[in-house]
């Protein structure tokens, strides 16, 4: 079970790389259907791990090495998901409330970043990566505090953001999304170390 488990983690991090590459990530069905896969492995992980017993050694290590990345790499698509269905409530109220429009036939006139300009909240792949990394490397030391401090420095970096149109929502829908997803990797990680 622990080689499943590993192998899963493994199978987490390939599936969250090949998410990434750019072509791939413009596609909304293919961002939901990677972050789909990668809840999948990582619930099987789970259970295997939850079944397997305390590993030593170089499987240890490896189940160190795996959880950060898989933490650190898998959460982009799953957050991009989750922002897609909040696009899709937006735009849905939008064209209910477009019926008299003369901008309806247009089909960027509700889409704000039509013009390929990025959201309010620059650099957040980046952000999410490092974020999701101490975030599982705190759990990981068994410093739960750690937490609160990754989150308070990330507060604290982009208040003066946080005052543009869509911001503050981007940043609370982004963070916690992405905190959830490095736990749940976190969790298996701790499964499989302790």
């Amino acid at each position: 079970m622990i080689a499943a488990a590993l192998s899963l983690l493994g199978a987490i991090v390939i599936v969250s790389g090949i998410a990434r590459i750019p072509a791939l990530r413009r596609r909304a069905t293919a961002t939901s259907a990677a972050a789909v896969v990668i809840v999948g492995l990582l619930v099987a992980a789970a259970l295997c791990a939850r079944a397997a017993g305390t590993v030593t050694g170089a499987a240890q290590v490896a189940a160190y090495v795996l959880t950060v990345l898989a933490a650190a790499l898998s959460a982009d698509g799953i957050v991009r998901a989750v922002f897609d269905v909040g696009i899709v409530r937006k735009r849905a109220r939008a064209e209910d409330s477009s019926a008299d429009d003369p901008n309806a036939d247009d089909p960027n006139a509700d889409d704000p970043n039509a013009d390929g300009r990025p959201g309010p909240l620059r650099g957040g792949l980046t952000i999410g990566v490092l974020e999701r990394t101490a975030v599982t490397a705190a759990v990981l030391a068994g410093w739960p505090g750690g937490i609160a401090v990754v989150l308070a420095v990330k507060g604290l970096a982009r208040y003066p953001e946080l005052r543009e149109p869509d911001a503050s929502e981007q940043f609370i829908i982004g963070t916690f999304t992405s905190v959830l997803i490095s736990l749940a990797v976190a969790g298996v990680g701790v499964m499989l170390v302790r």
